[in-house]
């Protein structure tokens, strides 16, 4: 008993830090920044669970919730580029090339946290994810100095979902050491002016 109890405190911990924080894209707060989270390609362009993330995004900056989407994911190796992937995307659905700013080394969920505070400059933003996914978002968004809210897009529950939120239940804990620890993410790299020229443009 005492065991099941432990290893449920990190969830429970994201649950905590991102229980006023979670909304649709109709209450959202507003925000500058949209960050979107990779999750997956399938011959080259978003999974369905990635699509309806972008989708999310798009609705957002279509209704004037926010006004940059930074898209994060991996581009560890040439033949896998999920940032230019969701830029594609995005693009097609509506958002402007020049709304969107490209993180190349999103590798899990702190590094693109610590990477949008630390090299993109984002200070306050909107996340957007599955909802199995997005209280850890928050919850490590916030301990990398990023004032987050999230925005959790709806899915079926399918063999996926369900794979996800029992996922959440071990990833939770590498969370809280992460945020405990405050790592270096894999790759930083100096900083990138993306958004704050995306938006600079935007004022003139």
């Amino acid at each position: 008993m005492a065991g099941c109890v432990l290893a449920l405190l990190p969830s429970a911990w994201t649950h905590a830090v991102a229980a006023d924080r979670l909304h649709g894209t109709a209450d959202s707060p507003s925000a500058d920044v949209a960050v979107v989270f990779g999750a997956g390609l399938w011959n080259g362009r978003p999974t369905p669970y990635l699509a309806r993330r972008l989708d999310a995004a798009a609705e957002l900056y279509r209704t004037g919730k926010v006004r940059v989407v930074l898209v994060t994911g991996d581009n560890s190796r040439t033949e896998y580029d999920e940032p230019s992937a969701m830029r594609t995307y995005l693009a097609a659905h509506g958002v402007p090339q020049e709304r969107i700013v490209s993180d190349y080394a999103g590798f899990d969920t702190w590094d693109s946290c610590v990477r949008a505070r630390r090299i993109f400059g984002v200070e306050r933003a909107v996340l957007i994810s599955q909802g199995f996914h997005i209280r850890r978002a928050v919850a490590l968004c916030e301990a990398a100095g990023v004032e987050s809210y999230g925005v959790g897009v709806p899915d079926e529950h399918d063999l996926t979902w369900y794979y996800g939120g029992a996922r959440e239940v071990f990833a939770a804990g590498k969370a809280v050491l992460d945020a405990a620890l405050q790592p270096e993410p894999r790759f930083l790299g100096p900083k990138e002016h993306g958004v704050s020229q995306a938006l600079g443009a935007l004022r003139h």
